[in-house]
Order: C-alpha cells, then sequence, then structure tokens
C-alpha cells in the first residue's frame, strides 16, 4: 500500500498490488485493475517508486530468514558456550 495525494489535497492509500497502470496526461493518473481512475499530485515517477519501495519492504519481510543449517550452527554454539561456562 502507498499513500498518495489526490488533486484536491485529501490523502489516500492504495493498494499497489491493484494498480494496472500509472500514465502522465499532464497530471498523474492511476489506473486500477478494476478500472478505477485516481488523479494525484505526486509525478509518475514517485508513484513507481513507491511501489518497488513497497514491494521491497514486503518481499523482505523478515528481513534475515535463517536455513535450518544456519539455525543448527547457531545452537551449536550456543550449547559450547554454555559447557565452557560450567
Amino acid at each position: 500500500m502507498i499513500r498518495v495525494t489526490k488533486l484536491d489535497g485529501t490523502q489516500t492509500v492504495v493498494n499497489c498490488e491493484q494498480i494496472l497502470l500509472v500514465e502522465k496526461t499532464p497530471d498523474t493518473q492511476i489506473v486500477l485493475v478494476g478500472g478505477i481512475r485516481i488523479l494525484v499530485k505526486e509525478p509518475s515517477d514517485e508513484v513507481v517508486d513507491r511501489c518497488i519501495d513497497y514491494k521491497r519492504r514486503i518481499l523482505h519481510w523478515p528481513p534475515v530468514i535463517m536455513n535450518t543449517v544456519q539455525l543448527d550452527q547457531q545452537h551449536s554454539q550456543q550449547h559450547s558456550d554454555d559447557e565452557m561456562e560450567q
């Protein structure tokens, strides 16, 4: 979801997954999959950049995913550290 400003100044949130295209005519027009058109103040490049940033955030969440080998190594290290303390 990205926040954009309509031409009348009101802010709204648009679902990036529903954006079909972004046109510059001369105002920026967002066309949604269902045919809804939204005129916004932001330049088309800004709308595209916000969608890219949104996708990066959701595709990289959680930021670190450990595979089972990494988890086993981490567990083994913690176990050996505990033994050394005793």
